[in-house]
């Protein structure tokens, strides 16, 4: 029997991660001619140069607690590679919804969340370049991995963790702007704060006393203290690998990126309705 009714689109999982790898393929690709890809190689030797260079001296004087400065500041210049990345994810979410491309795919046959995917796939993907970056730039001042393998993958995980859940973030704060300039400049201010007042570059007894809780408890220095944990040193006062301690960093991680991917999701079902 003829009918004329429209055709139901198909939604099956096949097509839609079909079309969740065309999104990202359309970032991916691009990202190695248009430059991006090689900042996220650069921004982690900028990173090390400008850190490790001026407070190495300072930091062997006044003391950090562990083997050499590398190996203190290391899980730093991974936050900071990571944090660029949030950068860029916003920048890329906030350029799509400027050009009204977020609305063009709610009209779509397409589930809600392969767009948003799409981004975060993509930059999972500079997240995974610039945290082999940072770990290259660390080996040549002398950082090293002194736990067992699973530690050392344990890093590596956890890094494209950080980096993935910040750009999440950074990927929902773009979309609701739909301003690439200020959006940048929005993330200038928390990447100072949190990044300046945590147990990256110090420890927090090195801290006024009146900051010395923000300092230790903040998610970045949570971040870093799981990361120096899993890295290890030869003093073995890099912390113990054990619930008490990368539990908190964990929690951050998944919190904000399941926090986020459901804003993101909601954001996309409001855009569509």
């Amino acid at each position: 029997m003829l009918t004329t009714d429209e055709p139901v689109p198909d939604r099956s999982p096949p097509v839609a991660l079909t079309q969740w790898g065309v999104l990202a393929q359309r970032l991916i690709r691009p990202a190695w001619r248009t430059g991006e890809i090689l900042t996220a190689l650069l921004a982690p030797a900028v990173f090390t140069i400008g850190f490790y260079v001026p407070l190495n001296l300072v930091m062997t004087v006044y003391g950090h607690g562990l083997s050499s400065y590398a190996q203190f500041l290391m899980p730093m210049i991974v936050m900071q590679a990571a944090a660029f990345c949030a950068v860029t994810a916003a920048f890329r979410s906030a350029t799509d919804a400027r050009a009204g491309l977020d609305i063009r795919f709610a009209t779509l046959p397409m589930p809600r969340w392969v767009p948003f995917a799409a981004r975060i796939t993509a930059a999972a993907h500079r997240a995974v370049i610039a945290v082999a970056a940072a770990l290259g730039c660390g080996a040549v001042i002398g950082f090293r991995f002194y736990g067992s393998w699973w530690h050392t993958a344990g890093f590596l995980v956890f890094a494209v963790l950080i980096a993935t859940a910040l750009c999440c973030g950074a990927d929902l704060l773009g979309s609701l702007s739909a301003s690439p300039e200020a959006t940048t400049q929005l993330l200038v201010l928390p990447q100072l704060i949190f990044g300046m007042v945590s147990t990256g570059f110090a420890p927090a007894n090195q801290f006024p006393d009146w900051i010395q809780g923000f300092a230790r408890n903040q998610p970045v220095s949570q971040f870093v203290e799981c990361l120096r944990a899993l890295a290890g040193d030869s003093t073995g006062n890099a912390g113990a690998v054990d619930l008490a301690t990368l539990g908190p960093g964990l929690a951050w991680a998944i919190g904000i990126l399941l926090v986020c991917a459901g804003l993101a999701w909601r954001h996309a079902a409001r855009r569509s309705a």
